[in-house]
């Protein structure tokens, strides 16, 4: 969709706002003392107050005598406000307006973008409308710039660092992140494209869509409706001599076999899978189709990764960890390799609590941060791979190798007081 509006929210009252809303209680108070100003006014309050928050997400959902506003901050929905229904049908028909999408179509999705201005800073607003039961639910994606941030920045330990860091200077090959929606792949990715930029080498895109325009980059963004797909796309990326090379997305067999080419012929391809773990990647390759003799050789590195949630710095507390939750740290660490420096766990080893204050919405949470395993293919892995193993085999093999989970790094930030046990939990399902 070429038709993009713009909500510019006044230096003035963003700057106001920023002193204000401090937490969601404040936001709340804020806008119900605003319902009656007029819907323009309303919108930049709402998205002002959003980004403050840093929310990633925001969701209008209609039900049947009222709709609700939430948030998603640090990857879980937090509810702001319930209103009465004229007022959603006003807020609706306005952000379908400036969204570009049709206001007279309420029995399909439809999906559309707007920009925002704040204090000079642009973040784009993607927009999704679905049928739903009582109406149109509507969710909006902030992309602020914000969030591109530096590969040091990501989380890693420094063992986990000096890997990918080595592994971006190569000249060919395959580097996949895997990982479900929402931890952070596109992020990290953006991290390295970063870190090997230059006036020397020339990355150029392919994504659906593009979330963020990076300077020097050649970007673009598939249009399946006019036949411009990741593998078209790919074909003609590959006659513009590039020596970087990032597909959003490998979803389906010939994608991943003119990626798997092009990382055997001179390219560094940088790409994201939908996979579970590291070992995963290897796995879903072969499912849509693509031979493991092909795999093998083109792939450097699968990268795993979820976002857990910090502790806050506010309320959090260090407290001595219990006899059961120092077994579940000892028997989570029991095989780490040496290159890992780990804490000499003991009685009385003290792991972060969580207690909640206005700073952090009472969630005891604030801000997010990465947890990671990564798989170097090695000839010892090259030659595993050649022999088609399942996801739970070649696991193992890179366990003996030295690769640590997503679990272990998540015990491991535990340890240094980043996140709690419980955090840990959630996100990998392990204990």
């Amino acid at each position: 969709m070429n038709y993009m509006g713009e909500v510019i929210i006044p230096q003035e009252t963003y700057s106001l706002l920023k002193e204000e809303v401090k937490n969601v209680l404040a936001l709340k108070a804020k806008i119900e003392a605003n319902l009656t100003k007029p819907i323009t006014e309303l919108i930049q309050l709402i998205l002002a107050g959003a980004i403050i928050l840093e929310s990633s997400d925001l969701h209008i959902e209609p039900e049947e005598e009222s709709a609700k506003m939430r948030l998603r901050m640090d990857g879980i929905l937090q509810d702001i406000i319930s209103f009465d229904l004229k007022l959603y049908r006003d807020l609706l028909s306005r952000l379908k307006l400036i969204s570009g999408v049709k206001l007279n179509v309420a029995d399909r999705p439809q999906d559309g973008r707007f920009s925002i201005l704040a204090q000079e800073t642009e973040i784009e607003a993607r927009v999704s409308t679905l049928p739903a039961e009582y109406g149109e639910a509507f969710v909006l994606r902030l992309l602020n710039p914000k969030s591109l941030i530096e590969i040091e920045a990501l989380g890693m330990r420094p063992d986990l660092l000096a890997i990918i860091k080595k592994e971006i200077k190569r000249p060919n090959g395959m580097f996949i992140v895997t990982g479900p929606t929402g931890c952070g792949k596109s992020t990290t990715l953006y991290a390295v494209l970063k870190k090997i930029q230059s006036q020397e080498v020339k990355i150029i895109t392919i994504e659906d869509p593009i979330e963020y325009h990076l300077a020097g980059l050649s970007q673009t963004q598939v249009n399946p409706a006019k036949g411009y797909d990741f593998a078209d796309g790919l074909k003609s990326i590959m006659r513009q001599d590039p020596d970087v090379i990032l597909v959003g997305e490998i979803r389906d067999k010939e994608t991943s076999e003119i990626a798997l080419q092009a990382s055997l012929t001179g390219h560094l391809v940088l790409s994201t899978l939908h996979t579970n773990n590291a070992a995963g990647a290897v796995a879903r390759l072969m499912a849509l189709g693509v031979a493991a003799a092909n795999i093998a050789p083109a792939l450097n590195l699968s990268l795993a990764q979820r976002l857990i949630r910090k502790v806050c710095a506010e309320c959090s507390e260090m407290k001595p960890a219990t006899a059961e939750e120092l077994e579940i740290i000892k028997h989570g660490l029991a095989e780490l390799p040496k290159i890992v420096q780990t804490p000499n766990i003991k009685p009385g080893q003290k792991i972060p609590h969580i207690r909640g204050c206005e700073q952090c919405n009472n969630t005891g949470y604030r801000g997010r941060i990465g947890i990671f395993e990564i798989l170097v293919v090695d000839d010892e892995i090259e030659k595993a791979i050649t022999d088609s193993p399942s996801a739970v085999d070649l696991e193992a093999i890179a366990k003996k190798k030295g690769m640590t989970t997503v679990n272990q790094d998540g015990l491991l930030k535990v340890l240094a007081g980043a996140t709690t046990l419980e955090e840990v939990e959630r996100v990998t399902g392990e204990n």
